[in-house]
């Protein structure tokens, strides 16, 4: 490329770089924006308080009863409806019921379990908002790298014309040579609004996750994200992991299941007032009679263990979804790298060379403008679709990150 030209999009790029605002979204910072302020860990904080206070009551006894009472009040005869005679009696009696102890045990076992569920979860919110929020964060980056690209190249578009007048005003080149960079500046334009339009996209996601913060644009670059690909676990994901948790409150409620098969007891403690003759005490016991279990018990017993076995089930089934996922993203995670790596070694340098050459030719007069402008063309297609590898490699990279080498916990 001739001198005056470097040196003149040099000074243009410095000017755009130097009118661009100072940006605070950093993408460290937007993770930290995210696990601070995203609603879903306020849901999941909630539900864990929800199952801690349900675990308090669990193993409780139920609350005592008082009853009271007539017994034995005449309804004719000159005292009818009088409780102060006759063989009338006032009665105040306390009842306590006393679940059987497995029972008790295994609503215990159940609220436990439900607050480790609790607590999964919210590790899986966790998990999502900080994957959601560097993919979203990384695409707006690149996007953004096109666009500053395509701004560049329309600067350097201007500088063409402004050199293809001064070769007509010198009597040399084709009037028809200065349609060339308009229509050439005109398919920027196309390209910049898709692009913006991308990008508003890309930061309407982002606000999802960060609120208004993504109005402030973006800072810095994306992280270098450091994956061992042999310590992907599928086992180790929390989507998985929340299959214990879930089993356990199963278990605890098959097993209060089956302690319903034993029987309830209940002690009932009776005071008897007459007005006319002695009081008294009574002190009773009286039991549950689980003697028609087929037709309760045992139906809810079936039901729970059919339950356990649809969730055993279910994860075998998201089992082999996750291997089959990890085993698809580690493939494209191979092919972008050799993308990447085909784009930067080979393709962008030889369209930089096709550029020089045909500027080269342009210069001497032994090629044509049209064929320098679509040299220029190719080398944005070409820089762009890198651009592009790039951002989709380094989206795969956190989403592996994230997913799987315990970020987020």
């Amino acid at each position: 490329m001739p001198t005056f030209l470097s040196r003149h999009c040099a000074v243009a790029l410095t000017a755009l770089m130097l009118s661009t605002p100072v940006f605070a979204l950093t993408f460290e910072s937007a993770q930290s924006i995210a696990l601070q302020t995203a609603p879903q860990l306020q849901a999941s904080n909630a539900q864990i308080t929800a199952a801690q206070q349900l675990a308090i009551p669990a193993g409780a006894l139920p609350d005592p009863k008082i009853k009271l009472g007539l017994d034995n009040v005449p309804l004719s005869g000159p005292d009818r409806f009088n409780p102060s005679t006759g063989m009338a009696m006032q009665t105040v009696a306390l009842m306590q019921e006393f679940p059987n102890g497995d029972k008790r045990h295994a609503r215990v076992q159940a609220a436990s379990a439900r607050i480790a569920l609790s607590e999964m979860q919210r590790r899986i919110a966790r998990q999502q908002i900080a994957r959601e929020t560097a993919q979203a964060w990384i695409a707006q980056y690149h996007i953004e790298q096109q666009l500053a690209l395509v701004d560049h190249l329309d600067t350097e578009n201007k500088l063409f014309s402004a050199v293809i007048r001064a070769q007509l005003a010198a009597g040399k080149g084709s009037i028809s040579e200065t349609v060339l960079p308009r229509q050439e500046q005109a398919r920027l334009a196309e390209m910049r609004e898709e692009l913006s339009a991308r990008r508003a996209q890309a930061a309407a996601q982002l606000r999802r996750w960060v609120g208004t913060a993504a109005n402030e644009g973006l800072s810095g670059t994306p992280p270098v994200l450091q994956l061992n690909l042999l310590s992907l676990q599928v086992l180790d994901r929390p989507e998985l992991a929340a299959f214990d948790p879930q089993g356990n409150v199963l278990n605890a409620e098959l097993a209060e299941a089956r302690a319903a098969q034993r029987p309830d007891w209940a002690l009932e403690l009776k005071y008897q007032r007459n007005p006319q003759e002695y009081d008294s005490v009574m002190l009773e016991l009286s039991f549950d009679l689980p003697v028609f279990s087929g037709r309760r018990q045992d139906p809810l017993i079936a039901a729970k263990v059919a339950e356990r076995a649809a969730l055993d089930a279910e994860r075998e089934a998201s089992t082999r979804e996750r291997n089959a996922e990890l085993a698809y993203e580690l493939a494209d995670l191979q092919r972008l790298q050799l993308a990447e790596q085909r784009y930067q070694a080979t393709l962008i340098p030889l369209a930089q060379e096709k550029i020089s050459l045909s500027l080269s030719a342009w210069k001497g007069g032994k090629g044509a403008l049209g064929e320098v402008i679509a040299a220029r063309r190719e080398l944005l297609e070409t820089r762009l679709k890198a651009i592009a590898v790039a951002g989709e490699l380094q989206q795969l990279q956190s989403r592996l990150h994230f997913t799987y080498a315990g970020a987020a916990q």
